[in-house]
């Protein structure tokens, strides 16, 4: 979409899709989105299987505007309504009691529904032109590097483009880059579900009060399996110390050893001759935005295993350390 005239006549055809039971790929300020209408069971069911994922594991809703949750909720609480009001268009989703409108395929066959207001002009002119709600969980397959770009997305599913993608929507890369906070409102205090764009601290501020991160047995909201968000290389977590001691140790068993590390242990980790070295950056808001993309060019440089080391554990370095756990994951 090379300008305003054809990015409007790409975002009318894209609804009309969406209208005809296809699938969007669309940018929002997190990741780009994999669309159906919410409403249309045999069109969410298309991406399960463009995607590989199980399907008990729930799709986030879109919709265009806070106005609009007592369409696809039931019982709404106060907690939820200040939410929206506070966070919405935003990376904040919202796990609501399911209301009738929504499809069970659509919920994982839960009783609960997650919903969220992307804040990305191309999502929301999508959501305008549709007039309805629209599914879309990442547009990658199932456990994999979520994309930021459309290229991504075509790098992703390129063999599901012709057959069942049928409109790839480029608005550039988000100004997030990791995916929205997941926050359970079913009940009177609310709780952290997955971290994400909207920290817990800015949630704490507005709420007044402690916001406990959840972590449940069964899976209730999107992200939380114990392996997500990850490279084809093996990603392995160690302190940032020792970043540089692991990397030749893995150099030495023959492995092609790309490492993700801070500047101030650049030169140590450049002693361990792994295949390539990126660096993280200083500011969480730039991490946070280039996660992805980070982990995307070690398998791009053909490494086997990434050694990285989380961040602090505050603001939007709890998203990243939650991500990159993922990634490690069994």
């Amino acid at each position: 979409m090379t300008n305003s005239v054809n990015r409007a006549d790409a975002i009318v055809h894209a609804a009309h899709v969406l209208s005809s039971g296809g699938l969007v790929a669309f940018p929002t300020e997190t990741v780009y989105g994999l669309g159906a209408d919410a409403e249309n069971v045999g069109a969410v069911e298309r991406i399960f299987a463009v995607k590989g994922r199980p399907p008990s594991h729930p799709l986030i809703v879109h919709i265009g505007a806070s106005e609009q949750v007592e369409d696809w909720a039931a019982g709404v609480l106060e907690p939820a309504r200040f939410l929206a009001e506070r966070f919405w268009p935003g990376p904040l989703t919202l796990v609501l009691r399911r209301s009738a409108r929504v499809p069970l395929v659509v919920t994982g066959g839960l009783e609960t529904v997650a919903l969220r207001v992307p804040d990305h002009p191309v999502a929301l002119a999508l959501l305008q032109a549709f007039g309805g709600a629209v599914a879309a969980p990442s547009a990658n397959r199932f456990g994999s590097v979520s994309p930021t770009s459309a290229r991504h997305v075509r790098e992703e599913l390129g063999r599901h483009l012709r057959t069942a993608v049928d409109v790839v929507l480029d608005g550039g890369s988000g100004n997030v880059g990791v995916e929205s906070t997941i926050v359970d409102c079913t009940g009177e205090h609310v709780a952290i579900l997955r971290p994400g764009g909207v920290t817990r601290e800015d949630l704490e501020r507005a709420l007044g009060y402690s916001v406990p991160i959840r972590s449940l047995g069964s899976i209730r909201a999107p992200g939380q399996y114990a392996s997500h968000y990850a490279p084809r290389a093996r990603v392995i977590l160690v302190e940032p110390d020792e970043l540089a001691g692991e990397a030749r140790r893995l150099q030495a068993l023959g492995s092609r050893v790309g490492a993700l590390t801070p500047r101030a242990f650049e030169r140590a980790v450049a002693d361990g001759h792994v295949v390539h070295i990126l660096l993280v950056p200083e500011s969480m808001t730039e991490y946070a935005q280039q996660l992805y993309e980070l982990l995307r060019e070690f398998d791009r440089r053909g490494c086997d295993v990434i050694v990285a080391a989380l961040p602090p554990e505050q603001g939007l370095g709890l998203a990243i350390a939650d991500r990159l756990r993922r990634a490690a994951g069994p």
